[in-house]
């Protein structure tokens, strides 16, 4: 393992590389007391939120999990199925009701959100119309859950890599941030996800790879080591089984590239494709509600003298009276990037390491731009006087 000096604590650390000398090759099938495997948690349709009584065991921390790419998705269950086989902790999850992936920080303000139960073998947990920062926020704010504060929250595993500038669209990474504004050490955790290489079974795969990391940081946030006002991003390779071991990393300047497709009008999808069947009755009332506030400003907007014209995204509107609606649809796409600084997350992820990335809530803007904005700034002023 190969560490920098951006964050980490040396205990951290040392745990880290113990855990993992120890840890055998290969990841071995916890089984139950008569011999076969045990089965994995699995969602189903949830039921009344007030119906559900949590029983926590104040001696084992909690541990509250999210993501960004809903509560269903596979990275999810195969987290929260590990960490209740390891019997160390309360796992609770709230979680976005649907894919909420690329909602980087985004909240809902004045909107209701629905929440439901969901059944998680072993653990508590709720699904959410909103997103995954809405999901941490009501989850650490004591009105959904009976205790105070976790001892970390963990948000994965993503699908698709949160690397260098995808961190600021990850609502994966978002989760884990909002967690920190509110003074909670978490994980934020990405698969390197490709498409036509990457199987869902690699999710447990990265399961057993960070479980190890996860245990040394709940073990050391205990202890009073773990480094404060600090979360990390850890990205695992797209084959995690043969990964090269962690590296811990600085975040780079990679990005994929948001591409705006015009559509024509009748690709445009209808409200109606909302009210889908593996959406909870509590979702289908709360859109219903903005839907009907929706149909009175639009009946409000008919009332107006202008008109509008609804054509294909084709080309720039020429000028006319009317109001024009257009449609578009974005899209994120990879390019390929040179990266040569070793210490950059997005090269070790391509090397084949687990990138570990400390991030902070700290202003760390470096001496060299403070210094040049500091000079631009004088003399932007005195040129105007």
């Amino acid at each position: 393992m190969t560490s920098k000096n951006n964050g980490l604590s040396a205990a951290l650390v040392s745990n880290l590389q113990d855990v993992l000398s120890k840890r055998k090759v290969g990841n071995e099938e916890k089984v139950g007391s008569d011999g076969s495997a045990e089965e994995a948690p699995s969602t189903s349709d949830s039921v009344d939120v007030a119906s559900v009584e949590e029983e926590i065991d104040d001696s084992r921390p909690i541990v509250l999990v999210t993501n960004g790419d809903g509560i269903d998705s596979p990275g999810l269950v195969s987290l929260v199925e590990a960490l209740v086989l390891e019997g160390l902790y309360n796992v609770h999850v709230c979680a976005p009701q649907t894919d909420k992936s690329a909602s980087a920080h985004s909240t809902t303000p004045g909107e209701t959100i629905a929440v439901s139960s969901v059944k998680l073998k072993g653990a508590t947990a709720f699904e959410v119309s909103g997103t995954p920062v809405d999901c941490i926020s009501l989850g650490l704010s004591g009105a959904l859950f009976a205790w105070s504060k976790p001892i970390l929250v963990i948000s994965g595993i993503n699908q698709g890599s949160s690397c260098g500038h995808q961190m600021f669209y990850s609502g994966a990474v978002a989760g884990g941030r909002e967690a920190l504004i509110s003074g909670v050490p978490s994980l934020s955790i990405s698969l390197n996800w490709k498409k036509n290489e990457s199987q869902e079974s690699h999710f447990k795969d990265a399961v057993g790879v960070c479980l190890p990391l996860i245990n040394a940081t709940i073990r050391d946030i205990a202890k009073g080591v773990f480094p404060k006002d600090c979360s990390l991003n850890i990205e695992i390779p797209t084959s995690p089984s043969s990964n090269k071991g962690f590296k811990v990393t600085k975040q780079s300047m990679w990005r994929q590239y948001p591409s705006w497709q015009a559509v024509s009008a009748n690709r445009h999808p209808g409200a109606g494709n909302f009210m889908s069947n593996q959406q909870s009755l509590g979702a289908q009332l709360a859109q219903l509600g903005r839907d009907a506030s929706a149909a009175g400003a639009a009946r409000r907007f008919t009332t107006q003298k202008k008109s509008i014209v609804e054509i294909e995204s084709v080309g720039v509107a020429g000028k006319t009276d009317t109001r024009v609606k257009k449609f578009f649809r974005l899209e994120f796409l990879a390019k390929e990037q040179e990266h040569t600084d070793e210490d950059l997350d997005v090269k070790a992820l391509e090397d084949g390491f687990v990138s570990v990335t400390p991030f902070s809530l700290l202003p760390k803007t470096d001496s060299e731009t403070q210094a040049a904005a500091s000079e631009w700034i004088s003399k932007a002023l005195n040129s105007d006087q």
